[in-house]
């Protein structure tokens, strides 16, 4: 598999960050930039990566089946992912998602025919002090009522 000029040099400088030996650390960095240049985690980027980082193809699949940022198949161009474990459930999580669901058409690890919007439930994205909260592809959004994610949707239009 080939990638970018661009994320080649990424993959090489993000590399002399980690002692020999222990490069297996980059990993999910790599994941993350190639996913984005990709477009979802293919089985020939796992096991480009695996040789790349002299591990097995099973270890990064069972990095990737572990993190909810990695996604096997492409996403939308605006990833919305909802949290609706305990914190964010009692201060409306779960009424969030819902909203989404109606608004968006679409429901967990379900893309638009358009592409544009994708949604996921979430168990946790480290917010539980801001509950509940999103995540719109990288961007964070923390005590979200349904009003301000009609905002964030419509911002993205």
């Amino acid at each position: 598999m080939t990638f970018s000029p661009e994320l080649e040099a990424r993959f090489a400088d993000l590399l002399t960050h980690y002692p020999p030996g222990r490069q297996r650390g980059a990993l999910i960095p790599m994941l993350m930039y190639a996913q984005d240049e990709v477009g979802a985690v293919t089985p020939d980027l796992m096991a480009e990566l695996a040789k790349r980082l002299d591990i097995s193809v099973l270890q990064v699949d069972e990095v990737v089946g572990y993190y909810s940022m990695l996604h096997k198949k492409p996403q939308g161009k605006y990833h919305i992912q909802i949290c609706t474990n305990v914190a964010c459930m009692l201060r409306g999580g779960a009424e969030l998602y819902e909203h989404a669901c109606k608004k968006l058409g679409v429901g967990h690890k379900q893309t638009q025919a358009s592409g544009k919007f994708s949604l996921e439930e979430v168990e946790c994205i480290g917010a539980c002090s801001w509950a509940p909260a999103i995540q719109v592809n990288y961007d964070f959004h923390h005590e979200v009522t349904v009003s301000q994610l009609d905002q964030v949707l419509e911002g993205l239009q």
